[in-house]
Parts: structure tokens; C-alpha cells; sequence
């Protein structure tokens, strides 16, 4: 029989990993819980706004960091100014000192939305780019960011990354520890 708590000790860890430490917080310092305010930008002019979450954690011995993004956040209740824009996805961010890069893999099982990145600093922005299933070009983003909040963009390319188009934005700030 499954035991869904020895699942979750098996992959949740305490902190870094000690050699990697430093080069893990890049996104180490967002572990923790947070909310976020979702703006989307759709190709047709039309604007959809909510409220998420997103929960971010050490996993797989501290070698790499997992995250959980929903929306519309769990207590939002009915959210009609969403539209059909929902999602309930993880990421998980393992960084490769090969490249001093962070490997970004993003699912979503409800949308069926998968994508995969390379993310790296950039001056005190973290820049992410990659493709995701169909092919386009994606480009997301951390920007603005404190020890209680963050701004996170993604945006697309159909060209190749000649131009982009800001799709989404979500300004967060860190949840109240409980």
C-alpha cells in the first residue's frame, strides 16, 4: 500500500545542498509560500485578472527546488474574471554546474501546458527561455525582487525570439507565515 507521507520525506529536503548552496539560492530565496495577482494579456486585447498561489520547496536533497502554482488560488472561490484561464502545475528548477544554469521543467496536468528552459541571472533579473509542446518560443521572467515579493512575466515569441509578446504577469508578495 502507498504511503503518501514517506513520498513526501523521500522528496522534500530542509535546505540546500551544502556544496551548492550558494548557487542554489537563486531561487532558494523563494521558498515558502506566496500570492499573487494574475494579470493575462490575450492576443484579442482582452484582459483576465485573479488571485493565485504558489508554493515554493527544497526537494531531491536540496539539489534542486519544486514549485506549485495555482490558480485561481485555492480560497479565491469563483473567479469569473478568469475566464477559462486556470491552472494547477509544478516546476521543478534542478541546477547543472555544468552550464551554472538552472534545467526548468514546467507541467501542468489539468491544461495539459508543458515546458522546458534554461534560467539564469541576469544583473537581478532571473531570465528563463525555452520552448514549450507546441514549439513557441517562451520566455519567463523574475524581476523586482525583495525578500516579501517578486514580479514574474512570461511572454512568447513566434518568431524565433525576434519579438516578444507579454502574455502574463503576476505580482507576488510572500504569504504570512502561519
Amino acid at each position: 500500500m502507498f504511503n503518501s507521507s514517506s513520498f513526501a520525506e523521500a522528496l522534500h529536503s530542509d535546505g540546500p545542498a551544502a556544496n551548492l548552496a550558494e548557487k542554489l539560492d537563486l531561487y532558494g530565496r523563494f521558498v515558502g509560500a506566496w500570492t499573487f495577482d494574475a494579470t493575462r494579456h490575450l492576443e484579442d486585447g482582452q484582459v483576465l485578472t485573479g488571485r493565485g498561489e504558489v508554493h515554493f520547496g527544497w526537494v531531491l536533497e536540496g539539489r534542486a527546488i519544486q514549485d506549485v502554482w495555482i490558480l485561481p488560488a485555492r480560497d479565491a472561490g469563483p473567479s469569473p474574471s478568469l475566464g477559462k484561464w486556470t491552472f494547477y502545475g509544478t516546476t521543478l528548477r534542478v541546477y547543472d554546474p555544468s552550464v551554472d544554469a538552472w534545467h526548468i521543467f514546467w507541467s501542468d496536468p489539468r491544461t495539459q501546458y508543458y515546458s522546458r528552459q534554461l534560467g539564469r541571472a541576469e544583473g537581478d533579473t532571473i531570465v528563463q527561455q525555452g520552448a514549450d509542446g507546441t514549439g513557441a518560443s517562451v520566455r519567463w521572467s523574475f524581476s523586482r525582487i525583495t525578500e516579501n515579493s517578486f514580479r514574474w512575466l512570461g511572454e512568447r515569441s513566434q518568431d524565433g525570439g525576434a519579438t516578444w509578446r507579454l502574455e502574463v504577469e503576476f505580482l507576488a508578495r510572500r504569504a504570512a507565515s502561519t
